[in-house]
């Protein structure tokens, strides 16, 4: 992970100021990749102490603007923020117990992004999610994992 002196030269580098909140956001995003907004809450609560909601909210927002973090939100779950941003990966969620992994593209520079028809965009990235068991969900309960 990041020191601090790193987290602040790459909120400099987005022409962000340096504050604790957001250092301690930044922080927490690295350290707990797909954590969602409570989960950081938490986070930067036990480095800081006492930081509202909206504060936070207001950080990730930042943050996810000047592309610092990456903001997810898989059908059906709140959003979740990773680190891992400027790559084309994707994700695969655990439909038993919505664990959250980074799945490379499978062949190639970026093959997802030739799209059978662009309709006239210019494409720069895709968002793939793939959907099935962990390996815990599947050896805990072997059925099927649907559809």
């Amino acid at each position: 992970m990041p020191a601090t002196l790193d987290f602040e030269r790459m909120l400099r580098g987005a022409a962000l100021r340096v504050t604790r909140p957001r250092l301690a956001v930044l922080a927490a995003v690295h350290e707990h990749a797909h954590a969602d907004t409570d989960s950081i809450i938490r986070v930067v609560r036990e480095d800081l102490g006492e930081v509202s909601h909206q504060a936070v909210y207001d950080v990730l927002r930042a943050l996810t603007a000047a592309s610092l973090v990456r903001s997810i939100a898989p059908q059906g779950s709140v959003a979740r923020y990773e680190a891992r941003v400027g790559d084309n990966h994707h994700h695969v969620v655990c439909r038993a117990c919505g664990a959250i992994a980074d799945v490379d593209c499978a062949v190639g520079d970026a093959p997802c992004l030739t799209a059978s028809n662009d309709a006239g965009y210019t494409i720069d990235e895709a968002e793939v999610i793939y959907w099935g068991r962990c390996s815990e969900c599947a050896a805990t309960s072997p059925e099927s994992s649907g559809g």
